[in-house]
Formats: C-alpha cells, sequence, structure tokens
C-alpha cells in the first residue's frame, strides 16, 4: 500500500473521531445535568414533605398532650395523608420513625393527659420527633 494513502487515511479517521467527541461531549454534558437537576428537585420535594410531617405531628402532639380525647378524628387526617405522601417517597428508615411518631401521637390521645399547673418532668418521651429528625437528615444527605 502506498504510504500516502495510508497518510490520508489517518488524518480522515483522526477528523472523524474529533468529529464524533465534538457531537457527543455536549450530549453527554446535558444529560448529566439533567440528572443532576432531577436529584435536586427530588430531594427538595422529600426535604418538603419531612418538614409537612414534622408540623403535623407537632401540633397533633400538642393537641393529644392537652385534650381528653379525640372528639374530632379529622384534626389526624392531614398528618395521614402526609404519611402517605412519605411512602411514596421516604426510605424505609424514615417510613419506621415517622409510623413511631404516628403511633405516640395516637397513644398520647389516649394516656394521661398533661397537668401544667405541676410542672411535668420533662425526658425524652416528649421528643417524638427526635428519630424521624435523624433518618430525614441521613436520607437527605446521601
Amino acid at each position: 500500500m502506498n504510504p500516502a494513502y495510508i497518510s490520508a487515511i489517518s488524518v480522515l479517521c483522526g477528523s472523524a473521531i474529533g468529529a464524533l467527541a465534538s457531537l457527543v461531549t455536549p450530549r453527554l454534558a446535558n444529560r448529566h445535568e439533567h440528572e443532576m437537576q432531577r436529584r435536586r428537585q427530588e430531594k427538595m420535594r422529600r426535604e418538603r414533605i419531612f418538614l409537612e410531617f414534622i408540623d403535623l405531628a407537632s401540633a397533633a402532639f400538642g393537641d393529644a398532650l392537652s385534650n381528653t380525647s379525640l372528639d374530632n378524628p379529622s384534626k389526624l387526617v392531614p398528618l395521614y395523608a402526609t404519611m402517605g405522601k412519605l411512602r411514596l417517597f421516604a426510605s424505609k428508615e424514615t417510613l419506621a420513625a415517622a409510623e413511631t411518631v404516628m403511633d405516640r401521637v395516637v397513644e398520647t390521645y389516649y394516656g394521661p393527659k398533661l397537668n401544667l399547673e405541676t410542672r411535668p418532668a420533662m425526658d425524652s418521651s416528649f421528643d417524638i420527633l427526635r428519630e424521624f429528625s435523624e433518618a430525614s437528615r441521613a436520607e437527605l444527605q446521601e
């Protein structure tokens, strides 16, 4: 084979590879950017649901501490709805912690009530959201 042909073929192959690389690189970069944006949106969605659950569980727990019974079950419906959202997006550990919170809120409605006239002994039983908060933080940091 003529050395001039080998040189010409080498130049053409190099040009083709360079053109292919300039076409593929932006597509890969664009795909990576879209994936990162999707992950950020997913994380923000989970964060909003976690915060919503904390707010609703705190309000329900406060109501359970002061009311003698669950006279209006519709107070818990938003909390159960948020629990359903958690089942869609949260990890198993976070779900288990949220279910523990739900159980504690319902148990508190039927347990002894908080008497503010005598200072109650504050212990870890009042911090029903600690485990859920820690599980949520760990999930968001993944």
